[in-house]
């Protein structure tokens, strides 16, 4: 393997898959079941090294442990990644003997969508006959409404004002999350910037807004109010910083910062952050809502409530000396060791009744 030596306990639980019958190379990181069982999104993409796809893996399964219990819901984090197969795998044969191993994990991990894997690929993974989620919706559409309302609460708590109209947003990748994004804050009067690789899809959808579109290579220095990722990750650098013309960075991309010494210096430039794992909680939101046999004006009402998270989050940082991140990250601490402590009750009070039923047999 090549790269950074791999940090193995990381994780809850790593889990390799390897079948050169059907080109299979994946890595299943559980990072937390705290909450329980580890919920994360399928990753298909290339690596450039075995050790990279079991590092991302890892990174992405302890993000979803943040976003997952911030956003209150009953599932742990978790990832998985698989090394995107050549033209000539059978792909259907890919994602069923993925399904197979992902029963393995005896429930403990629920794959889901991510980048380079689709709705139809999840069935094919409940084919075999794992427990999956995403197998019949995108969770995409949700993402954005859940982005939105961190973009508003964040405006209307730095600019001290209700509403968002007239305010600058600049949207990078006009993807599904983006594209929804796009039109859910034209509708509120934001001035609304596209920029995406596929400079003729940004494009399209800037003109469909009444908006206008930059080049790839200018988001980071083009004025705005609000710069949000809705793309790649790691957008922003201890290198990138200087260079930012925004006044604040709310987005749906996961990892918008390469390291977490970025949103300190983010605020010594006065720029607000939202926490990715705050803002972009709108698909598990989701995910959660159709499991639980939510309908959607309850979907819609919990996913609009990353609106009065993000402002909590912003208020208390505003009167400490923390960053957003690190009020954000030490309540998902906080959480986990709550549900711990209960969960080490639970066992102790258990264990004491038991011992007292064997007491009374005894006599």
């Amino acid at each position: 393997m090549a790269g950074q030596p791999i940090d193995y306990w990381k994780s809850e639980q790593l889990v390799l898959c390897h079948d050169d019958g059907v080109g299979l190379r994946a890595v299943i990181a559980i990072n937390d079941t705290t909450l329980g069982p580890g919920l994360g999104g399928v990753r298909c993409v290339r690596y450039p090294s075995d050790s990279a796809a079991i590092t991302e893996a890892q990174r992405l399964g302890a993000a979803m442990t943040l976003k997952n219990a911030f956003a209150g819901l009953p599932y742990g984090g978790a990832k998985s990644v698989i090394e995107a197969p050549g033209p000539e795998v059978d792909r259907e044969a890919l994602m069923r003997r993925f399904g197979e191993f992902v029963i393995r994990t005896g429930g403990a991990y629920i794959p889901g969508v991510d980048m380079g894997t689709s709705v139809a690929d999840l069935q094919l993974m409940a084919d075999a006959g794992a427990e999956v989620s995403c197998n019949q919706e995108d969770p995409s559409p949700w993402t954005a409404v859940g982005v939105a309302a961190a973009v508003r609460a964040a405006i209307e708590h730095v600019d001290q004002r209700e509403g968002i109209d007239g305010a600058r947003v600049l949207i990078q990748g006009a993807g599904h999350v983006g594209a929804a994004l796009a039109r859910d804050l034209a509708a509120d009067g934001a001035q609304i910037i596209l920029a995406d690789i596929n400079a003729a899809r940004a494009a399209m959808v800037a003109a469909e807004v009444g908006g206008r579109a930059v080049a790839a290579d200018e988001v980071l220095t083009t004025p705005c109010d609000v710069l949000s990722p809705c793309s790649v990750a790691k957008v922003i650098t201890p290198q990138t910083v200087p260079a930012l013309a925004c006044r604040m960075l709310v987005g749906a991309a996961n990892d918008t910062l390469s390291d977490e010494s970025c949103a300190e210096l983010l605020a010594s430039r006065g720029i607000t952050y939202v926490p990715d794992f705050i803002s972009n909680a709108g698909g598990v939101i989701h995910i959660h809502s159709l499991r639980a046999g939510h309908d959607e004006q309850r979907l819609r009402a919990d996913v609009l409530r990353i609106g009065s998270r993000t402002r909590e989050v912003l208020e208390s940082a505003s009167g400490t000396a923390q960053t957003p991140l690190a009020v954000a990250t030490e309540r998902v601490r906080r959480i986990l060791a709550d549900a711990r402590d209960a969960a080490a009750g639970a066992r102790s009070s258990g264990a004491a009744r038991r011992e007292g039923e064997r007491s009374l047999t005894a006599v």
